[in-house]
């Protein structure tokens, strides 16, 4: 293990004048993932972001097949300097959107990379990770790879996705890594177990996503072009039942004069892990500025959120069955 561990979170990309958040831009949902977008709204949301202090960016070669990367690229023209850019890879695709399992061999992380940097319009990404294990080649593989990208100065930090502890020792006993990222919030807990200890033991932050578990805490609509729309949180008694725990959440924000988002928000905030970053899907500036005006909740307003949900009170796997058997981070 190296002495020094690369922090992705320190940066002086932040506008002037601009204060510094502690939440990330989650780009998936700008590409279609929960349903139509507007390419013009979703450039101005990033450069609201950006003014308001956001400045790490989430992406993946693979969101949209591309088209969220070149999205991106619009939207940092000029402000490359003000923000980092986080991008996973690995993940094939196919063009009726199928998916085709990983690839982390080492000629393709740079084949990957290097469509990358053409289509975000940059010669370097300051935060580079592979989506999933693959179980066919050795993490050591992969992140050697990359690891020669940093040395030739195409990336700056490497990170982790949904692996578990074994891998994440085994990853940076090769190289530094900055941060993993995983699924945490009120519903999705089981970091806390093996993941998290390890994390702090070596050094390591984290970018937290599905802090809403995708819209559910916040009781956001689905559309019928919406991927949520097939996963186990949102279908037949488990919806039903996980209804019931969000009214009760509900009920709480409203007393507490925020709003479901916020609470979700301020749960994980609360939790006082300085070097986790929750990373939030917004698609407009109403979202934006909703989370940006989360507060942490306090000890007493934690432990009435747990009253009401409690680990394991909310129904269902976040994946379906197929994905979850694909997750190191799963394994047990």
């Amino acid at each position: 293990m190296h002495d020094q561990q690369t922090d992705s979170h320190s940066t002086s990309a932040t506008v002037a004048g601009a204060t510094p958040r502690r939440i990330a831009l989650g780009c998936m949902g700008l590409s279609g993932a929960y349903g139509k977008t507007d390419d013009a709204q979703s450039i101005a949301l990033i450069h609201a972001a950006i003014e308001r202090g956001v400045t790490f960016l989430d992406t993946a070669d693979f969101y949209g097949s591309g088209h969220n990367e070149l999205l991106i690229g619009k939207a940092i023209a000029g402000r490359r300097d003000q923000v980092q850019l986080s991008v996973k890879f690995g993940a094939l695709r196919g063009a009726d959107k199928s998916f085709g399992g990983m690839d982390g061999r080492p000629a393709a992380v740079k084949a990957f990379l290097a469509y990358s940097l053409v289509r975000l319009g940059t010669e370097y990404v300051d935060v580079y990770r592979p989506a999933r294990l693959d179980p066919a080649v050795p993490i050591e593989d992969t992140i050697g790879a990359i690891t020669d990208l940093v040395k030739a100065g195409y990336v700056r930090s490497i990170g982790l996705s949904e692996v578990g502890p074994e891998t994440i020792r085994r990853a940076a006993k090769v190289h530094p890594i900055a941060d993993l990222q995983i699924e945490y919030s009120i519903a999705s807990r089981d970091p806390e177990d093996a993941i998290f200890p390890v994390l702090t033991e070596l050094g390591i932050g984290a970018t937290l996503y599905g802090v809403l578990s995708r819209g559910l805490l916040s009781a956001s609509p689905i559309n019928a072009d919406d991927a949520r729309a097939h996963m186990p949180r949102f279908t037949g008694e488990n919806r039903e039942a996980n209804a019931k725990v969000v009214a009760g959440l509900q009920g709480l924000a409203k007393r507490w004069g925020i709003t479901p988002s916020q609470l979700a928000i301020g749960w994980v905030l609360g939790k006082q892990q300085p070097r986790f970053r929750p990373t939030l899907g917004m698609r407009t500036l109403q979202q934006l500025d909703e989370a940006l005006t989360a507060k942490p909740l306090t000890a007493e307003q934690l432990a009435e959120v747990e009253a009401i949900a409690p680990r394991g009170a909310i129904a269902g796997t976040r994946y379906a069955a197929a994905q979850m058997a694909m997750l190191d981070s799963e394994k047990r």
